[in-house]
């Protein structure tokens, strides 16, 4: 019945739409950048890199279609301490994307289809893009990736992988529904890593058409995954979307292959990103002219 309700309002909103002329303008690419209550630096390290600002992030949205906001739910007590320093934060900077969705780090596959649903709903873009605080980007580059498949109507782009099913308790990334895998050393199946992925639109409108009956595993990047298992989804493997940091990405950028996003695998994002945000920056990012320039 959710399901039923949920394909009726979207066709009601678009039938509405057309018949208003009021259809949405169209976008490249939505980027939320996953964030947390505790992350104020890592999001501060983020909008003094990589992220435009101000002026500059609206001029983005104008001619280059490409909306940026910081991804965040509400906490347990609403209208609390915690919710009040982001609207505080909001105020300042206007870059937040609020979700009805409760923050937890074992509900974060709740928030990723909270996410897809409520992007899908406030812009028409041909991808959604969910990446870390923790993550630099090169938005030129990325952009030219996606571009290449802009053509594609259900495609998952990121640096696919298939890593262990960890039945052992307590442990990281430890499975709870292991026993759903198989015997005990199989291994999931091809996902993309969570740090950084992009679906195209028709992905994230099956999303939010299914949200209520889209099983969630506690791992965010394998509940995304399995809801495309059975799907006519082509998987896109691209290595610039998991660089290492300096020198990997350095090393890289000076044989011409610019990386679309950097991180550190053993920490699952840049190590210490706080700190080493701008150094990365400075050593891997893309020309200051390459987003003006590039053509999506």
């Amino acid at each position: 019945m959710k399901l039923a309700a949920a394909k009726a309002e979207q066709q009601s909103l678009l039938r509405g739409d057309i018949a208003s002329g009021n259809l949405k303008r169209k976008y490249f690419m939505v980027i939320g950048i996953n964030t947390a209550f505790s992350s104020r630096k890592r999001r501060d390290s983020v909008r003094t890199t990589w992220m435009p600002q101000g002026e500059a992030r609206k001029k983005l949205e104008k001619e280059k279609g490409i909306v940026i906001r910081f991804v965040i739910g509400h906490s347990s007590t609403a209208g609390g301490i915690l919710d009040k320093a982001i609207e505080a934060e909001e105020m300042v900077h206007g870059d937040f994307l609020r979700l009805e969705h409760v923050e937890g780090y074992l509900e974060l596959s709740a928030k990723t289809k909270t996410y897809f649903s409520t992007a899908v709903a406030l812009w028409d873009a041909d991808f959604y893009i969910k990446v870390d605080d923790d993550v630099h980007v090169n938005l030129a580059t990325l952009g030219t990736i996606l571009a290449g498949h802009r053509k594609k109507r259900r495609v998952y782009v990121g640096c696919m992988k298939s890593g262990p099913v960890l039945s052992k308790r307590g442990v990281k990334y430890y499975e709870p529904e292991y026993w759903k895998f198989g015997e005990a050393g199989n291994r999931y199946f091809r996902h993309a890593t969570g740090q950084l992925y992009a679906i195209s639109k028709d992905l994230a409108t099956y999303i939010s058409e299914n949200q209520h009956i889209l099983h969630k595993y506690v791992n965010e990047d394998v509940s995304l995954g399995s809801w495309f298992i059975g799907l006519d989804v082509e998987h896109v493997d691209d290595k610039r979307i998991c660089c290492g940091t300096p020198p990997d990405c350095e090393w890289k950028a000076q044989l011409g292959s610019v990386c679309a996003a950097s991180f550190d695998w053993k920490c699952s994002g840049i190590c210490r990103s706080v700190e080493r945000m701008v150094e990365v920056h400075r050593t891997c990012g893309e020309d200051v002219n390459a987003l003006e320039h590039a053509s999506f």
